[in-house]
């Protein structure tokens, strides 16, 4: 850049700026030629001179502003420049406009490794008590009042640091002496210097498409990924990475501000179910892996359904991870790109019981894609984790995120945390997301973590957000008891050990060693967020599907395919906890496997779409009332279209069932069902508020979801000619072993049931012609029935442990035949007697535990039934390991106050609807 530089040339330059402003205003369109002709000369002068010039700084900031073709061709002239005459323009930028934009404020000390302008980050004394977004990104400026326009260039300032590395480390990561894979770079193989690039030359609806082209979660993953181990953790500036994950999820959302219909480029598209050109995709899950596999396959042309376990779409994105950090909107505008690409969604469809990966390829899908995530919250095992108070935090996320517990019209009871001391153990993103989230109910929160804050693996920034919030941190100590109150139950504080570091261990951090001295922590709430261990309901469903010992699904040698054929996986299911764009590159990977040579003819390829068409209408079928009957007061039988549950049904299951949108999730154990018809029959007594709103539904009303069957069938096994199986129900315990006795019975097996009610005025399914009078008519002799009523009106006045209790004390059996098994179900209580009757008799005895849930598939941890197992203390999962379980294992002392952990809360909600 060889310019003579004289006096008469600022005249020039002058006059050049007037002519460029008038060639603007006349011709906008012939503008590169202009300046081109007219203008680098000129500006190439300016950038010359020892300094740049305020007028020159503001003339120019100005035409930047513009944001025209005057403003591309002035970005594209400054992006080439070499990085001497870029550090001379931040300079002037600095000097001449920090009055302006405070954000240039030294912006030019060690310019550009080690100085930048920052996103706005909300100040903690105001967003620690909402859960609007924190970090807002660059956008965030706009509520400081800057303009689009000027966003779009704090955006192009960032890039304008970067270098343009060859080796692109950022992309590809760097090689390590020794080690077989490279350190950082991108899992999903973002091509980021191309995108930096388009940035830098004002192309950012090219750059948006660039990004998306590989992933369609760029708003999502640039949120939370842990971009200072990947892209920026390998950045050529050391001192202060560019802003990858920042420019990331900047570009769709400056998209939707700029283009009033962001979703108009989908239109016009033929969804590929309509076309029928390729063959059907199965994917299990909605979460990150799920949905960029989904969104990948959609584009190029395969019809594809996503099975999701929940009522709301977008798995952990959704459940775990609170809004002040990943807003919900981020996750639906993914969802909406899927189906506008013709992609299908079958919410409350729970693969491994709705159906089996057999069943789906036998529905018409060719390949599926498992990204179920990880599942079973991970707890400590000591002693007094059993207590009210003590809680996984994914149920406590689940909770609050997924269920909306925050908002008082939503059903799903909180904790009380407003004012309590709240601990929350463990130092990962989930730890903070946790503790975060109780502050801002009013929380005093203390993370305790067993290490120091550098060995955290938290992200830096979200630890760093957190203790600008003002939660406490507990250094080096870890829970060895939790200790309640003898008469509430509830948690009341935590015994820690005091630790000090040892020597590395397999992670390479320091492993913490007891000091031999503990303290005393008070706690009205302890969060466990140790992570997860493997959900095991797919792997049990599918025998052939290998698993490690950690129980993670097993894939091949560079490849994201299972041991079943046509099987493939990744995230969370594959990997154990792990992180969303670690998921997302496994999804794009998946989905680089499953695109290849289609094995089927034209015809066959239609004859599967329309076979997988029929079956994603089914599993998406309304779940509609089609019969309402008042069995007693309070008591209601519902009869509802649920054609993928009546299918796969079994005795002793049950399912998960959401009223209403803003309603509570409520166990309920399968009463009937008819596979034919496509219909269950749901038996509901009007406790709290959220059965007895279900009580009054109506028919033709509709749920606003039931998932199902869940849990394990009942163990069924023939009996000897002499024995029989007693059953002890109490109440609306009849519908639940009604399933189980039938099953008994249709196997040949001699069963005797003994039922209670409270009065002659609370019975049902008594008489003749209904089911008990129908079962007896079927199988004769081989059914012996034996009623009881609390006040005498019905049968035997009592219990139903009376008639049982005479049968073991005649030798443990009834009317000559010996007793196999009892199995009990109803009001803890009851079940808790019959097993304390029982258990001096050796009399295998069974209990059915299914009613204190929240997502019932296993992720949230909050059924736990604390068992003895060869007489040590577990912890087991109604929704994974029963609801069936052997009732002289149940620690009842411990269990039964479980219970009643949400009384208060519900109590309010049931007069907050008038129904106390």
């Amino acid at each position: 850049m060889n310019v003579e530089t004289s006096p008469s040339q600022e005249e020039l330059f002058q006059t050049q700026i007037e002519v460029l402003k008038k060639h603007l205003a006349a011709d906008p369109r012939s503008l590169r030629n202009v300046f081109v002709a007219d203008g680098t000369q000129a500006i190439a002068w300016e950038f010359q001179q020892p300094e740049i010039g305020e007028r020159f700084t503001g003339v120019l900031w100005n035409l930047l502003l513009r944001g025209d073709d005057m403003s591309t061709v002035l970005q594209r002239f400054l992006w080439g420049l070499p990085l001497k005459y870029k550090r001379k323009f931040i300079r002037a930028l600095d000097t001449h406009l920090s009055g302006r934009y405070p954000m240039f404020k030294g912006l030019s000390e060690n310019w550009p490794a080690g100085s930048y302008i920052p996103p706005y980050i909300r100040p903690p004394e105001e967003r620690s008590h909402d859960f609007d977004l924190v970090n807002q990104g660059y956008l965030g400026y706009r509520s400081l009042g800057y303009s689009l326009r000027e966003v779009d260039l704090f955006v192009w300032l960032e890039v304008l640091r970067d270098k343009q590395c060859e080796d692109r480390p950022c992309e590809l990561g760097v090689l390590v002496h020794g080690k077989k894979d490279r350190l950082g770079g991108c899992p999903v193989k973002i091509h980021i210097p191309e995108m930096l690039d388009l940035i830098g030359n004002g192309k950012i609806r090219q750059a948006l498409e660039l990004i998306e082209s590989c992933n369609p979660l760029p708003s999502v993953t640039g949120r939370v990924c842990p971009q200072e181990h990947q892209c920026q953790g390998v950045c050529a500036h050391t001192g202060r990475p560019i802003e990858i994950g920042q420019l990331e999820w900047y570009l769709p959302e400056h998209e939707k501000l700029a283009n009033p219909d962001p979703m108009a480029r989908y239109k016009g598209i033929v969804s590929p179910w309509v076309r029928a050109e390729k063959p059907p995709i199965a994917v299990v899950g909605s979460g990150p892996s799920g949905l960029i596999n989904a969104y990948l396959l959609a584009v190029e042309g395969f019809p594809v359904t996503v099975f999701e376990a929940f009522h709301e779409l977008g798995g952990v994105l959704r459940y775990g991870i609170p809004e002040f950090r990943l807003p919900n909107s981020l996750i639906d505008d993914v969802v909406a790109k899927i189906d506008a690409l013709g992609g299908r969604f079958v919410r409350n469809f729970v693969v491994g019981k709705s159906a089996t990966l057999d069943d789906l390829k036998a529905a018409g899908f060719w390949k599926i894609f498992i990204g179920s995530g990880a599942g079973l919250p991970t707890f400590m095992n000591v002693p007094g984790e059993h207590l009210n108070g003590v809680m996984s935090a994914n149920e406590f996320l689940t909770r609050v995120n997924l269920m909306r517990g925050l908002n008082p019209s939503f059903e799903t009871p909180l904790p009380e945390v407003e004012g309590k001391n709240v601990l929350v153990i463990g130092g990962g993103n989930t730890a903070m997301d946790a503790a975060r989230t109780a502050k801002r109910l009013g929380g005093n929160v203390t993370i305790v973590y067993r290490r120091t804050k550098s060995e955290m693996p938290a992200r830096i920034e979200e630890l760093h957000h957190a203790l600008e919030e003002g939660i406490g941190l507990a250094e080096l100590r870890g829970p060895r008891e939790f200790v309640g109150d003898a008469h509430t139950h509830f948690v009341t504080h935590a015994l820690v050990d005091v630790n000090e570091l040892g020597a590395a261990d397999a992670s390479g951090r320091r492993r913490p060693v007891s000091t031999g001295k503990t303290e005393e922590l008070a706690a009205d709430l302890v969060i466990m967020a140790l992570g997860n261990t493997s959900n095991p309901i797919i792997a049990a469903s599918e025998p052939g599907l290998k698993t490690s010992k950690w129980g993670t699904i097993e894939v091949g040698e560079g490849s994201q395919q299972t041991s079943i054929s046509g099987v493939y996986t990744g995230g969370d299911a594959a990997r154990g906890g792990s992180t969303a764009i670690r998921a997302a590159g496994d999804g794009q990977a998946a989905a680089r496997e499953i695109v290849g040579d289609i094995p089927f003819t034209p015809t066959e390829v239609r004859e599967m779409v329309e076979k997988a068409a029929k079956y994603t209408d089914l599993g998406q079928a309304r779940q509609s009332i089609v019969k309402h009957s008042t069995l007693a007061a309070g008591i209601a039988e519902l009869t509802v279209r649920a054609p993928v549950v009546a299918h796969a049904a079994k005795a002793g299951q049950f399912v998960r069932v959401l009223a209403s949108a803003d309603g509570e999730l409520i166990p309920l154990t399968l009463a009937d069902w008819d596979a034919d018809a496509g219909t269950i029959d749901l038996v509901i007594q009007g406790m709290g508020t959220s059965t007895r709103l279900m009580n009054q539904m109506a028919v033709g009303d509709a749920f606003a979801g039931i998932a199902g069957p869940l849990g394990r069938p009942s163990d069924v096994k023939p009996c000897g000619a002499d024995e029989t199986v007693v059953f002890a129900a109490g109440g609306v315990g009849l519908p639940a072993i009604y399933p189980i006795a039938k099953a008994h019975l249709h196997l040949g097996n001699h069963v005797t049931m003994i039922i209670g009610f409270r009065s002659a005025d609370h019975l049902f399914w008594t008489g003749d012609d209904e089911r008990m009078g129908q079962l007896k008519a079927k199988f004769g002799d081989q059914l012996d029935l034996i009623y009881c009523s609390n006040d005498g009106t019905f049968g035997i006045k009592g219990f139903v442990t009376a008639p049982l209790a005479e049968m073991l004390e005649a030798g443990s059996v009834s009317k000559g035949r010996k007793i196999a098994e009892v199995i009990s179900v109803g009001p803890p209580m009851m079940m808790r007697a019959v097993s304390d009757l029982t258990k001096p008799y050796g009399v295998p005895t069974v209990v059915s535990l299914n009613s204190i849930m929240v997502d019932a598939t296993g992720m949230c941890g909050a059924c736990m039934v604390p068992v003895l197992h060869d007489g040590k203390p577990e912890r087991r999962h109604a929704c994974i390991d029963g609801p069936e379980f052997d009732a002289h294992t149940v620690e009842w002392e411990k269990f039964m106050p479980r219970f009643t952990q949400f009384k208060a809360q519900e109590a309010r909600s049931l007069h907050r609807h008038g129904l106390d």
